[in-house]
C-alpha cells in the first residue's frame, strides 16, 4: 500500500492541530517500525516502545491491519471484549488510544473520526506490508521462471516472522485475523519450496516437507510437493504411500476426494514420469526463461479445464440451457454457438455448472478447451493482456512470437481460433471490459463466461441466471455429500438445515462436508447450531469453503454509499421493502435511493422480490446475505446509528400508515385516493407486521403500540390478514 507523508492541517473532534503538524500531529516517521508477525511490537529509532498488555496491543494491531481505514468503536469493542463489553467501553478505548499517542509521540497519527479511529503511519516500516511485497515478488519470479531470485524473496519474507503472528493480542482479534495471516505464510512457504524444487534441491527438502505435511495433514499443496520430492529421490513407494494417507484423511475428515493438485502428482508418479509432475512444468518454465521460446505446448491439444464437477444437483434445467446454447443445432456443425453467460450471487454454483457443461461438451469442441480463472472478485483481477499470452502459448505460439501489444495479441488469438473448434471458459469475470478481448470470434468456437456482475454488453450472449435452490433440490445436493440414506433418516432436520442455508449451494455443500466429517453427529445438532443467527456464518465455513469470505469479496468492491445502503437497510425486520423506505432512513431522494439499490442488485447482493401494484420494484435480501449485511453494520456503524435507522423506518411507516387511514375515511367521490391507500396497505402490510415484531422484541413499546393500532385498522380490508395479539 502506497503511503505519502501528510502535511494538510485538519480538524480532529473540533480541535485544529498546532502549526507545523500534520494529521493527528505526525511528521516524518522513517524511524518507526511496527511488527505483528510475532508479538506485537513498536520501535522508534531502534528503541522499543512500552505497550501495556494485550488490550493495548490489540488496539494497535487492529489499526495497523485496517491499513488506514476507519475502525469503529463497536469494532474495537468486539475485538477487545467480544460479546461482553464493560459499561465503560468508550472511556477505556479512549484511554488505550491516548496511551498509544503518548508512546508514539509525533511520529504517527491516530485520528479520531466518529464513530471510530484510523491510523496514518506515513513512511514507517510495517513488517506485514514488507512480507506481502516480498511474497508478491516471489510469486512473480515463479511465474517468469526466475527461480533463484524467487526463492530468495520468499526466504526474506518468511524471515520476518518471529513466531506465531499476533502472539499477545486478545483471542477475539486473533480469531479473526490469524487464519488469513497464517494462510499467507504457508502460501509463501510453499512458493519457496516450489522454487527450490525447480532448482533441483529435492534431497534437502525431504525433512522439511515431511514435518510440514505432519503439521498440516489436510493441506494438499505440501503433500503433492513431498510426493514429487520423494519420487525424485528414487523413493516411489514412499511417494505413493504419502498420497494414499492423504486420500484416506480427506475422506475421513472432510468426506471429499483428493483435489486436482494431489491427483496430478499421483498420476504422474504412476506413469513413471522421469522428473515428476512438478519438474516437468518447471523444466518448461526454465526453457522459456533461458531460450525465450515457450515450446512446452508445441503439438499439444489444450485441455485446461479443471476436474469435472459432477455434483450439480438441482441444476438440470440450467445445464440443459447451457448445453443447448453451445450446440444449438446438432445437424449443422458449422453454426456458431452462442456465448453463454452464467450469472448469480456468490455461492450459487456458477463455476461448478460451467465446468460440468464444458466437460459434457468436449466432443463438440475437438480442438481443445481453454480455461482461466479471471479472479474478478479478488483484489487483483487478471489482465486480458496476460491471459492472452497464456492462451497463445497454449495454442502453440512460441514465447518469442507472442506479440508485445494488446491489440496484436487479440488479432493473433482470433486468427488461431478461426481455424479451430475450441471452447473458451472465462471463470469469475469482473466486467465486459475484461472479457471482450478474450471472446473467440471463430465461427466454430464457443464461450462460457461466469460472473456475479451483469455484463449486458457481451454481444449475443445467452444469459443463464442461477438462484438459490428450492428445498427439494437443496436436499438432493445435501444427500450427494452425506448420502441420501442419512438425509432420509432425519428428513425434518435435513430440511431445516437447507432452509437455514437459504438454499445457497455453497452453504449446503459446507454443511454437508461438516456432517460427512462427523458421521456420529445427528443432523439435528448442526441444525440447532445453524439456528443461532449470531453464529450461523461462523458455522458455514470449512477449509477453503467460506460463505462469509465469498460475500465479503462482493461487498468490498462496492462504493461506500452503496455499502452503507447495503448494511443499514438490512437492519429492518421486513421481508421486502420499496425504494422509498431506503430513501427515508438514509436521507436520500427516492430516485437516488433506487439507484443505490439497483447497484446492489447488479452486484448480486440484493434481489427483486416482486413488483408492487404501482409497478415499482420491491427489494429483498437472501437469508445469509442479510446476516452478513447486519454483521457489517455492527462492525462499521455505531449503536446510535443503527438505532436511528430502525427508528426512522418505524416513523416513516407510522406517518404514511396514518395518512392511509385518513384516506380510507373519505367519501366515494374521492375514490382514487382511497384506492391509493388500499394499494399502499396491500403492499406494506407484511412490512408493518415485521416492524411491529421488531419493535416489540427490542423494547420499543410505544412504537409497537402505534404499529399495532395501524395493523388493527387495516385488518378489515383483507379478512385473511394476520393481526398481532
Amino acid at each position: 500500500m502506497r503511503r505519502t507523508a501528510q502535511t494538510t492541517l485538519v480538524t480532529v473532534d473540533g480541535e485544529s492541530p498546532t502549526s507545523g503538524q500534520a494529521e493527528g500531529g505526525y511528521r516524518a516517521s522513517q524511524g518507526v517500525r511496527f511488527a505483528i508477525l510475532g508479538p506485537v511490537e513498536v520501535s522508534i529509532n531502534g528503541r522499543g516502545a512500552t505497550l501495556d498488555g494485550s488490550k493495548q496491543r490489540t488496539v494497535l494491531a487492529a489499526l495497523l491491519l485496517a491499513r488506514g481505514a476507519l475502525v469503529s468503536d463497536d469494532r474495537l469493542s468486539s475485538l477487545l471484549w467480544g460479546w461482553q463489553p464493560p459499561n465503560t467501553i468508550n472511556a477505556q478505548i479512549y484511554t488505550y488510544v491516548s496511551r498509544l499517542r503518548k508512546y508514539l509521540g509525533s511520529a504517527i497519527g491516530i485520528i479520531r473520526q466518529r464513530p471510530g479511529y484510523y491510523m496514518r503511519i506515513g513512511a514507517a516500516h510495517f513488517d506485514y506490508d514488507e512480507f506481502e511485497r516480498l511474497a508478491r515478488a516471489g510469486q512473480e519470479g515463479l511465474r517468469t521462471g526466475q527461480f533463484g531470485p524467487a526463492a530468495e524473496r520468499f526466504r526474506r519474507a518468511l524471515a520476518l516472522w518471529r513466531g506465531p503472528a499476533l502472539a499477545d493480542v486478545t483471542e477475539h482479534l486473533a480469531g479473526i485475523e490469524l487464519p488469513h495471516l497464517t494462510e499467507a505464510r504457508l502460501a509463501a512457504l510453499e512458493g519457496r519450496i516450489e522454487a527450490d524444487l525447480a532448482m533441483g534441491q529435492h534431497h534437502q527438502l525431504v525433512p522439511e516437507l515431511t514435518a510440514l505435511v505432519a503439521e498440516h495433514p489436510l493441506r494438499e499443496g505440501p503433500r503433492a510437493q513431498l510426493m514429487t520430492t520423494l519420487f525424485r529421490c528414487n523413493r516411489q513407494a514412499d511417494a505413493l504411500n504419502v498420497y494414499l494417507e492423504g486420500r484416506k484423511l480427506l475422506a475421513e475428515e472432510l468426506g471429499v476426494d483428493p483435489g486436482a493438485t494431489l491427483e496430478r502428482a499421483y498420476q504422474s508418479i504412476l506413469a513413471g514420469d522421469a522428473d515428476g509432475p512438478t519438474a516437468r512444468t518447471e523444466r518448461d518454465q526454465i526453457n522459456t526463461a533461458s531460450t525465450g521460446v515457450g515450446d512446452g505446448w508445441a503439438g499439444t491439444r489444450p485441455e485446461m479445464l479443471p476436474p469435472d464437477l459432477t455434483d450439480c444437483a438441482g441444476r438440470d434445467g440450467e445445464l440443459r440451457k447451457v448445453l443447448h446454447a453451445l450446440r444449438p443445432d446438432s445437424s449443422n456443425r458449422l453454426e456458431t454457438p452462442a456465448p453463454v453467460l452464467i450469472t448469480g450471487m456468490a455461492g450459487t454454483g456458477k463455476t461448478a455448472l460451467a465446468v460440468r457443461a464444458a466437460h459434457l461438451s468436449r466432443e463438440d469442441f475437438p480442438d481443445g478447451q481453454l480455461y482461466v480463472d479471471l479472479d474478478g472478485m479478488g483484489p487483483h483481477p487478471k489482465n486480458p493482456f496476460d491471459v492472452l499470452g497464456w492462451f497463445l502459448r497454449a495454442l502453440g505460439v512460441p514465447d518469442a512470437a507472442v506479440p508485445r501489444t494488446l491489440d496484436e495479441r487479440i488479432q493473433l488469438y482470433r486468427s488461431h481460433l478461426s481455424r479451430q473448434r475450441i471452447l473458451v471458459v472465462l471463470d469469475d469475470a469482473a466486467s465486459d471490459q475484461q472479457v471482450r478481448p478474450l471472446l473467440p470470434t471463430g465461427a466454430r468456437c464457443g464461450a462460457l463466461v461466469t460472473s456475479r456482475a451483469h455484463m449486458i454488453t457481451v454481444d449475443g450472449a445467452r444469459v443463464v441466471t442461477l438462484h438459490p435452490l428450492e428445498t427439494t433440490e437443496a436436499l438432493e445436493l445435501l444427500g450427494q455429500v452425506i448420502g441420501p440414506d442419512r438425509v432420509e433418516r432425519d428428513l425434518l432436520s435435513a430440511a431445516r438445515i437447507v432452509e437455514l442455508c437459504g438454499g445457497l449451494p455453497l452453504a449446503v455443500r459446507i454443511a454437508g462436508v461438516r456432517l460427512a466429517a462427523k458421521p456420529q453427529w445427528p443432523l439435528e445438532r448442526l441444525a440447532a447450531r445453524l439456528a443461532e443467527d449470531s453464529r450461523r456464518l461462523d458455522e458455514l465455513q470449512r477449509g477453503d469453503l467460506n460463505v462469509r469470505t465469498s460475500l465479503q469479496l462482493s461487498y468490498e468492491r462496492l462504493d461506500e454509499a452503496v455499502r452503507r445502503m447495503f448494511r443499514r437497510v438490512a437492519l429492518l425486520g421486513v421481508p421486502d421493502f420499496p425504494a422509498w423506505v431506503a430513501a427515508e432512513i438514509l436521507g436520500h431522494t427516492e430516485q437516488a435511493a433506487e439507484a443505490l439499490l439497483e447497484a446492489l442488485v447488479d452486484a448480486r447482493l440484493l434481489e427483486i422480490g416482486g413488483i408492487d401494484p404501482r409497478g415499482r420494484p420491491r427489494y429483498q435480501y437472501q437469508t445469509l446475505v442479510r446476516l452478513f449485511a447486519r454483521e457489517q453494520a455492527i462492525r462499521e456503524d455505531s449503536r446510535d446509528q443503527r438505532r436511528a435507522v430502525v427508528e426512522a423506518a418505524i416513523d416513516a411507516y407510522r406517518r404514511r400508515g396514518g395518512e392511509a387511514v385518513k384516506l380510507l375515511g373519505l367519501t366515494p367521490a374521492t375514490r382514487p385516493p382511497v384506492e391509493t391507500a388500499m394499494t399502499w396497505i396491500s403492499s406494506e402490510r407484511a412490512a408493518l407486521f415485521g416492524l411491529f415484531q421488531q419493535a416489540s422484541a427490542t423494547g420499543r413499546h410505544a412504537s409497537a403500540r402505534d404499529l399495532s393500532v395501524l395493523l388493527d385498522g387495516f385488518a378489515g380490508i383483507n379478512p385473511a390478514a394476520g393481526r398481532p395479539r
